[in-house]
């Protein structure tokens, strides 16, 4: 009979489990946040997506999205284990703004936040910087590449939004598993130095 206590059980058992860390993926219509989170997912990512109707198109502008067939009405799910000690959830949130009272459900508990961009429509991602902003939660703008291309570059991107210059703006492409990857280890590096910088401030009083 082979003991269930082999030496593999015994490392496993003696490890402990990953730490959870929850990253809000946000920003406007369109702007590629399901896609961020199918493009990193370990897990195939759980979707709350609804055809866009006729009624929607009217309301929602999908001049720069033509090709797009449905959106996200509640929010959009993924994991990525970043190592052995530290396991990401990813929780998209809807863009248009009629879907705004889930977003603090959503940014509960949360470390940090994403706010994805497209560039050629900043407005869109206004109420998604003035809400972490108030929140006080630690986030990073990063520009989606659409074509291969940003519309402006990163300095006139960083004004037109008004953004402090502790926050970073990073281009990424959220169809590229490493380009979302290094977005959110940029996250990852802001929050942990915000949480540091809160501890030394508090050790100081």
């Amino acid at each position: 009979m082979v003991s269930e206590l082999s030496p593999r059980n015994t490392e496993l058992a003696g490890r402990r489990p990953p730490l959870p860390v929850k990253i809000v993926i946000a920003g406007g219509f369109g702007v590629g946040k399901t896609t961020t989170v199918a493009s990193i997912s370990d897990i195939t990512p759980l979707r709350t997506e609804a055809v866009i109707t006729g009624v929607a198109a009217g309301v929602d502008d999908l001049r720069h999205v033509p090709d797009k067939a449905s959106t996200t009405v509640a929010m959009d799910f993924g994991r990525i284990a970043i190592d052995d000690d530290l396991t990401l959830y990813l929780f998209g949130t809807p863009g248009q703004d009629r879907f705004g009272f889930m977003w603090n459900d959503v940014a509960e508990g949360a470390l940090g936040a994403l706010v994805i961009v497209d560039s050629r429509r900043l407005s869109d991602c206004y109420p998604a910087v003035d809400y972490f902003e108030k929140l006080r939660l630690p986030f990073v703008v990063a520009v989606n590449s659409f074509d291969g291309e940003i519309a402006h570059d990163l300095d006139a991107i960083r004004w037109a939004l008004a953004i402090d210059d502790n926050i970073p703006v990073v281009p990424f492409d959220a169809r590229s598993r490493l380009s979302v990857r290094d977005a959110l280890l940029v996250i990852l590096g802001v929050a942990l130095n915000q949480r540091q910088q809160g501890l030394t401030a508090g050790a100081g009083h």
